[in-house]
Order: structure tokens, then sequence, then C-alpha cells
């Protein structure tokens, strides 16, 4: 990963911490590829809701199945501990992922074709829709997702799961940043 790419990461993980923090959520990061295996078992052990960020998808998931995350985390949502991700952090909810040409897979050799995710919802997600980060929304939607039961949600929508019951929802307006991200 550039600096460059790296940077524009943090800034907007920065948005999301803002946000947690303006809900009441006492954050604290871990940089799972920089963390021993039983420091991150230990700070997820010890939190009372687990925030995935955004990033690479490809990267994110072979980092967590690096260091067990993946597993600690499954662990403790199944547990009953809450999970929230943005982008890539939700998209690995899925059962698996999709190379639809966002994210570049080459920055995770590791993974080796496997596009497995955490498996807690059978649908997908089609995140970022209307921004046009990666180009033509619709027109990538029509090649990868038409086919599969999908969900599109934009950057100031989140999908919550509670058992069976599946919910978009909209972010209050004192939450969305008030500029523009091209």
């Amino acid at each position: 990963m550039t600096d460059e790419e790296k940077s524009g990461y943090d800034f907007i993980n920065n948005l999301d911490m803002v946000a947690l923090q303006k809900l009441g959520f006492v954050v604290e990061t871990l940089e799972v590829a920089d963390e021993t295996t039983e420091v991150i078992e230990k700070r997820i052990s010890n939190t009372d809701g687990i925030f995935v960020c955004g990033g690479n998808t490809f990267f994110l998931m072979q980092e967590l199945k690096r260091k067990g995350a993946d597993k600690f985390i499954s662990h403790h949502i199944e547990l009953g501990k809450l999970y929230m991700g943005t982008s890539a952090g939700s998209v690995l909810m899925q059962k698996d992922f999709i190379d639809d040409g966002v994210d570049d897979s080459a920055i995770a050799p590791d993974l080796n074709g496997d596009l497995s995710g955490l498996g807690f919802i059978d649908f997908y997600l089609s995140v970022h829709h209307g921004r046009h980060y990666f180009g033509d929304d619709e027109e990538r939607f029509n090649k990868y997702y038409t086919h599969l039961d999908c969900i599109k949600i934009d950057d100031n929508q989140a999908v919550t799961v509670n058992g069976d019951k599946i919910e978009v929802v909209t972010a209050p307006e004192s939450f969305i940043p008030s500029f523009e991200i091209q």
C-alpha cells in the first residue's frame, strides 16, 4: 500500500472514530498487521464492541487471517458482542467477497485466492454506492452483483442486522461530514 493510499484511509477512518465518539463510544485503535496475536486476542476480549474500519478488503482479510483475528472476532460476535464495520469492514461480514475491481487483490498475496469472509451475513453489500470512487457504480453493480442477493448502500447509510431483521438506516445529518470527498 502506498503512503498516499494509507493517508487517505487514515483520513476516512478518523472520521469514523469521531462519529463513534459522538455516539458515546470510547475508541481504542488496534492495527492488526502490527500487533502480536496475543495482544490482538486480549484487546478484542476486553472490549464491549468491535469496529473494523475500511481499507483494502483483501489486505484487511489477509491480516485478520494471518493473525487469527478473524477467529477472535467471530468468537466474540457469536457470544453477542456488537460488531460494526465501514466499507471493507462491512464487506468482511459476508460469507465471501467478490473481486469486483474496487480493491487491488495483489496487495494480499497470502490469501492465495481465498475470498472467504467471516460469514455472518448471507447477502452481499455494494458499498459507497453513488460516489463513483471506482468508476460507474451501476456498470460495476450490473457486472458483479445483479445475480446475487445484494444491498446497495451509500456513504451515509448502514445495514443493521439483528437476528433475522435486516434494515438499511441513514445517518442523522449531524453525523454526515459537511464537505465533499472527490
